[in-house]
């Protein structure tokens, strides 16, 4: 019998082929107005990292958050390509031989190994920077307030205390200037910072677009922190048990290098059902919003039962 897409399938997908349209427009090889030119083998390697597929999850996040809050779309999008564009960054320069030394990403060859190191670590520098632009933008639904507190919340997610602190964290972790064992509390904290502070500010930026107040942004944060934490058990979970042809990347590479997880802290089946904790406290922070949740609710849900 054929699949019948959930809502929450139907609209993942539909927010994908959007994001995806939005970034080949994006990363065209046209100057825009105040630009001087773009380098042909600069725009594409940021298209190899950027166009190469996946899920969406973050822009995904952004928009329905913003949806949920009765603000617009449209708003919530820019939001939600300017994480998306953070995100393909982080990839890019993860992948690098001095970082995790990655050959494979969603099934194609890395930038770096596509192109070169040096050619990689300028699309990761012109991808984070491009996202800047994209969430400054000005338009009718954007008021200078808004995009001053969306760059303000991105930033932080992505900088020192967040993605790059937790990546600095994991690096720590392999014993590379001595050798490290993580315990339970500083496994969760580097991946709130790598993984999850990432996802949060999706779910955050969303309402930021919106124009919500205090408490409807601290909802939505508190759910994409429950949803980030979920999603990098379920990630650890699929780094013991799946193939590197489901997940379209190398696998076993955290256990060979010693890293901690919430799997190691805790056994396989403890981290399930911490993930399955963690998937009904993001449900808990939207209960004020009932059924106009579904979507937000399912996508939480999806992060902790998927296999790639």
């Amino acid at each position: 019998m054929p699949h019948t897409p959930t809502p929450f399938e139907t609209r993942l997908r539909a927010v994908a082929d959007t994001v995806e349209r939005r970034l080949e427009t994006l990363l065209d090889d046209a100057p825009r107005t105040g630009e001087i030119a773009r380098p042909e083998r600069l725009m594409a390697a940021m298209r190899h990292a950027a166009l190469a597929g996946g899920k969406r999850l973050r822009p995904f996040l952004a928009v329905e958050a913003t949806r949920l809050l009765g603000g617009p779309e449209e708003a919530g999008l820019r939001a939600g390509l300017a994480i998306e564009l953070i995100h393909c960054y982080s990839l890019v320069h993860d992948d690098l031989p001095a970082m995790d030394d990655d050959d494979l990403r969603r099934g194609k060859p890395t930038v770096h190994v596509a192109f070169d190191d040096a050619t990689a670590i300028l699309a990761g520098d012109a991808l984070l920077t491009l996202a800047f632009e994209v969430a400054t933008a000005e338009g009718p639904d954007a008021p200078a307030e808004i995009r001053a507190a969306l760059a303000a919340a991105i930033a932080r997610a992505a900088g020192l205390a967040g993605m790059v602190g937790g990546q600095m964290l994991d690096l720590a972790a392999e014993g590379r200037w001595g050798p490290r064992r993580l315990g339970e509390d500083e496994i969760r904290r580097l991946q709130a910072m790598k993984t999850g502070a990432l996802l949060a500010v999706s779910a955050e930026a969303g309402a930021i677009a919106a124009g919500a107040g205090a408490e409807d942004r601290a909802r939505l944060l508190a759910y994409g922190r429950a949803l980030g934490a979920a999603f990098q058990i379920a990630d650890d979970i699929l780094d013991r048990e799946a193939t590197a042809e489901a997940l379209g990347k190398a696998v076993g590479k955290d256990a060979g290098r010693g890293k901690g997880t919430l799997v190691d802290a805790l056994g396989l089946d403890a981290a399930r059902a911490e993930c399955d904790r963690l998937v009904a406290e993001a449900e808990a922070a939207l209960a004020p919003w009932g059924d106009r949740a579904a979507v937000l609710i399912e996508a939480a849900r999806f992060t902790a039962a998927r296999k790639a």
